[in-house]
């Protein structure tokens, strides 16, 4: 049975090893075996008989999947365009795949095994945890691989990515290494063979012929069907150890939909490798509450596992799921604290609480520390307590030298309603305030001072101002872009990213509409263009990415203020990018665009504001409304706009002013 051999040359082989597999290739490039010295013609071939032969003992376990009908597109990922894989699991009719390939809820799934049979296939369950599905079809005397254990799994090692899809009676072979173990929080192995949309589904297949797990898309940073889909044919593809699959395999026979499992803790700082375990909020009536968890608790075990950094809990909880208990210890005032608890599925969604103050963030950079107030909401708890603009907050709660990111950390980990002082200084007088927090707000301040920039001096050799064009470094895609001409680098600017409609820039729309915003206001523009004009793939998202990050060393940027804006069809990417980018992105300003993805969870760790703007004359003001009220549900804070009277078209002259004041309030406390 004839096939495509792939060679990678492993990296922890001897150099020997590696030098004859390197002259291997090299001959076979110039004219196949015939000049091979007879020791390399030797291991060549006993290397590939050992790559068709593990090839072979999984072939009859291998399937074809087709899906009928269903949605075309998930966000701007295609689906249901071509057949894919699946894995048998047990011999009277289950079938594991890659929960991606149903992700366009297909009305009808065939399934095709390897002797040329076809079934009609029910969906019986999916593991949300692990993104894999299980499939049933009325048959009997089905041949089940031999599962490797993980006892056996070594970085290093050859690993083989399978398929059946075009052509069915031979497999499709990607060979390649285990590059890294217990990947995606413990829940994957790591391959560098090829892996696609073609064998998502598949096995991951070991020199001796066994299964070493399912082939997925997965990314550490979404839990979606779709995640991670962008990195195909990259050199990362992740796959499910089958003996994880096998044991929640009757779970999920029984039609039980398998969730990861949650804590309901939030833990203080943003760097998961360096910071400390400690808790900064207990969700209300989560395990953790119930499981007497409080303020300030260390972690310092959990299942049996020492933890010393917050990565080290996300590896134990992200293979668990929702049902599973989990022992942790904690300290408190010097005492070690055990508890149990036991996962769920869902929290009560996470929301920031709210002062209600602006920084100057001129003022606030001064030696003397602390926050200084810019400006004050309107009936808001700052306002209750009696502050001023001009004040500097010095404290809040136990917290001193605070800084504008300390602050805002800070209250957004206090409860709405929930009880809080703050120390300020007026005039050389300290004062002490208590304040019940609120929620953040949904209107935007009526009027809003723009915060004076003192003009730039004008270098040759300086930053580029004005308007122009350029490409992004490492990528095929170009950007325009606006910077103020008279800009300083002695001020921080917003960062507004544009991203484009299908097939038009509307480059001299936002030119002439932004311009004097970014003038008045200290914006600056950045445009990147799709490859190709006709639409946004959603592995343009890191040339996205890169070109932020690129402004950000190149201009002095807010990092509170990098926000994307989008109109129409290029929301879709607008989403995607954002919530792949939390760290990175602050704001999200969307005309007439809804989005069709599941949002992750509102977190404490990444500040995420959304406004939405719409016509309730427009095709998509339904769709936009949903949203909006989804969002909510999940304690976004949204500001939702609403024009009247306006059919689809891109936000008026009155409407992006007040889109203006929210991003020049981005940075609200």
């Amino acid at each position: 049975m004839p096939m495509a051999l792939i060679i990678t040359i492993p990296p922890h082989g001897s150099a020997f090893r590696q030098v004859r597999l390197v002259a291997l290739m090299a001959s076979l490039i110039a004219g196949g075996f015939a000049d091979l010295p007879a020791a390399d013609l030797k291991l060549s071939i006993l290397e590939e008989t050992a790559f068709k032969e593990a090839a072979a003992r999984v072939d009859p376990s291998i399937v074809q999947i087709q899906t009928v009908g269903g949605l075309d597109r998930v966000g701007k990922v295609l689906t249901g365009t071509a057949p894919t894989t699946g894995v048998v699991v047990s011999e009277d009719g289950y079938v594991i795949s890659s929960a991606f390939n149903f992700a366009s809820k297909p009305a009808s799934i065939l399934v095709r095994l390897a002797d040329g049979r076809q079934f009609s296939a029910d969906l019986v369950a999916t593991d949300r945890l692990r993104m894999v599905t299980l499939l049933k079809i009325e048959v009997k005397g089905l041949t089940v691989p031999v599962a490797a254990p993980k006892a056996d799994f070594q970085v290093g090692q050859w690993s083989i990515a399978m398929g059946r899809t075009y052509d069915f009676k031979t497999p499709s072979l990607g060979v390649g290494i285990v590059s890294a173990l217990d990947r995606i929080w413990g829940k994957a192995i790591q391959t560098d063979a090829k892996v696609s949309p073609i064998n998502y589904g598949g096995p991951l297949v070991d020199i001796q012929g066994r299964v070493m797990g399912v082939l997925v898309p997965m990314s550490p940073r979404g839990n979606t069907e779709i995640a991670g889909v962008e990195w195909y044919d990259g050199g990362i593809g992740f796959a499910i150890p089958l003996v994880d699959i096998q044991a929640t395999l009757d779970r999920m026979k029984a039609g039980v939909e398998l969730k990861p499992g949650l804590m309901g803790v939030d833990l203080e700082g943003r760097d998961i490798y360096a910071d400390k375990p400690v808790v900064s909020r207990v969700r209300a009536e989560s395990p953790a509450e119930q499981a007497g968890l409080k303020k300030g608790d260390l972690f310092t075990e959990i299942d049996g596992k020492k933890v010393v950094n917050q990565s080290q809990i996300k590896q134990v909880l992200g293979a668990k799921y929702a049902g599973d208990s989990v022992k942790v210890v904690v300290s408190r005032e010097g005492k070690s604290i055990p508890a149990e608890l036991k996962l769920v599925d869902k929290l009560v969604a996470f929301e920031a609480g709210f002062l209600g103050i602006l920084p100057d963030r001129l003022a606030t950079a001064d030696e003397k520390g602390g926050v200084v107030v810019r400006y004050i909401y309107a009936k808001s708890p700052a306002e209750t307590a009696g502050l001023k603009v001009g004040d500097r907050i010095t404290k809040f709660n136990d917290a001193t030298e605070l800084s504008i990111d300390k602050l805002t950390d800070i209250v957004a980990r206090v409860d709405p309603g929930d009880p809080a002082s703050l120390t300020f200084e007026r005039e050389g007088k300290a004062s002490t305030v208590n304040v019940k927090l609120a929620s953040v707000p949904d209107a935007v301040p009526a009027t809003l001072s723009s915060v004076a920039i003192t003009p730039g001096e004008k270098k040759d050799d300086g930053p580029k101002v004005g308007r122009f064009s350029r490409k992004i470094p490492g990528h095929d895609n170009e950007f325009w872009a606006y910077v103020p001409e008279d800009y300083n680098p002695d001020h921080e600017y917003g960062l507004m990213v544009w991203l484009h409609p299908n097939s038009d820039t509307m480059e001299a729309t936002i030119i002439k509409n932004w311009r004097p915003i970014c003038d008045l206001r200290g914006l600056i523009v950045l445009a990147p263009k799709a490859e190709k004009l006709g639409g946004w793939t959603l592995s343009e998202s890191q040339a996205i990415t890169d070109s932020i990050k690129k402004f950000q060393e190149d201009y002095s940027i807010d990092d509170r203020r990098i926000f994307l804006h989008a109109y129409s069809s290029g929301g879709t990417m607008a989403y995607h990018t954002a919530f792949k980018e939390r760290e990175l992105i602050r704001g999200l300003a969307i005309v007439s665009s809804a989005l069709r993805t599941q949002p992750p969870d509102n977190t404490p760790l990444y500040r995420m504001q959304i406004l939405l703007n719409c016509g309730d004359k427009d095709d998509a003001f339904r769709t936009v409304q949903a949203t909006a009220a989804g969002l909510k549900r999940l304690k976004f804070p949204i500001t939702n706009m609403i024009g009247k009277g306006r059919a689809h078209a891109y936000a008026p002259a009155n409407e992006l002013d007040e889109i203006a004041r929210w991003v020049d309030s981005l940075d609200r406390i």
